[in-house]
């Protein structure tokens, strides 16, 4: 059976290793997505702490582009930078899938300082590269699929190496040894090292690539998902209240937590919302609690709190912070980043090992 394992082990390296090696390195940039996009883009970068005005704000985006009449989201970065800004599903990008227009302004909200669209610059280019490999919905369901071969893959390196006697041996790096040997102990002890962080990054990975059937196998083991709400604002009573106005109703509602995005409706049904980092939240830039807040008579309309969630819906807010490491603040994103350099090396030393032994690896 172990040599069986070894050699599934083998195979399924050579034909998935270097798709694992492409989603560790692109993995790997986009733990710092924002900020290596910030440093290509020099223009939007701003020094020191501001204080933006949201109204203002509103207005730039609406006055410099009269034609984008939906909703608008803004980023709250705590005064640090400029405001960065998407409208959702625009017209130039209609076909596309996920290609909002991104826009981002002055620290103030009183200026565009640039616009492009989702995949047609450097950092999103790679984000659907390692998302979906550029294949839409299609792609993201052939990752999700692959990922669970990489856990398969991962298991069965474990089960190939785990030792039958001296566990001090099994974890031994000859140094004096023959390329081969030094290349296999080069091999496992990459693989052993970063199993559990890789098995992580791989299974949040597929929860991500594979939502339904994610929340599926979630909900029976852990109970129902709660379903996030869908409120509209009432009947048109009047003009939209100002964003700082709601702003300050949202804070109410949940009080002590932290703004981190602000969703604008058209002038349609739509309701403000705001997605907000309660205490306890893994996910500063994507937390999970929402504030609805009705864009015209500025009452508060729901709330989903994640902190008063069930233990699923807990675990399926975990996914994507544990995904790309921001969880724990920047040492645990340098983690995820080293993490995903592993592939390449598991790969070059177990194509250099099958290359120098022949088409069988003979332990």
């Amino acid at each position: 059976m172990r040599s069986f394992v070894r050699q599934v082990h083998l195979w399924m390296g050579l034909t998935f290793g270097a798709l694992f090696v492409l989603l560790g390195l692109t993995g790997s940039v986009l733990v710092f997505y924002p900020e290596i996009d910030a440093l290509l883009h020099p223009e939007i970068r701003a020094e020191g702490r501001h204080t933006p005005d949201w109204d203002r704000a509103l207005a730039t985006v609406r006055s410099a582009y009269p034609d984008k009449a939906g909703a608008w989201r803004f980023e709250v970065t705590d005064g640090q930078g400029t405001i960065p800004a998407r409208y959702y599903n625009p017209p130039e990008t209609a076909g596309r899938g996920f290609a909002p227009m991104m826009v981002w302004l002055s620290p103030d909200g009183g200026q565009v300082l640039r616009r492009d669209y989702w995949g047609d610059y450097a950092m999103t280019f790679l984000y659907d590269l390692h998302y979906r490999l550029l294949l839409g919905a299609v792609g993201g369901t052939s990752l999700g699929i692959a990922g669970l071969v990489l856990l398969v893959l991962l298991v069965s390196g474990l089960w190939a190496w785990w030792p039958r006697g001296s566990l001090a041996k099994a974890l031994a790096y000859k140094r004096r040894a023959a390329l081969s040997r030094r290349l296999r102990d080069q091999h496992k002890l990459a693989g052993l090292g970063s199993l559990i962080l890789l098995f992580v990054l791989t299974l949040t990975g597929v929860m991500l690539e594979l939502p339904r059937q994610s929340d599926a196998v979630l909900a029976a083991l852990a109970g129902p998902l709660e379903p996030m709400p869908a409120p509209v604002s009432a009947a048109w009573t009047g003009r939209q209240i100002g964003v700082a106005k709601a702003l300050r109703t949202a804070q109410s509602a949940l009080p002590g937590a932290r703004i981190a995005w602000i969703e604008v409706p058209g002038a349609d049904d739509g309701a403000f919302r705001f997605r907000v980092q309660q205490p306890g939240d893994p996910s500063r830039r994507f937390p999970h609690s929402f504030v609805w807040v009705d864009q015209y008579n500025g009452h508060v309309l729901a709330v989903h709190d994640a902190a008063m969630m069930g233990a699923a819906t807990t675990l399926n807010n975990w996914a994507h912070p544990l995904h790309d490491g921001s969880f724990g603040g920047l040492a645990t994103r340098v983690l995820a980043v080293l993490a995903g350099l592993v592939p390449l090396i598991l790969f070059i030393t177990g194509w250099r090992r099958w290359r120098g032994r022949g088409s069988t690896v003979r332990q």
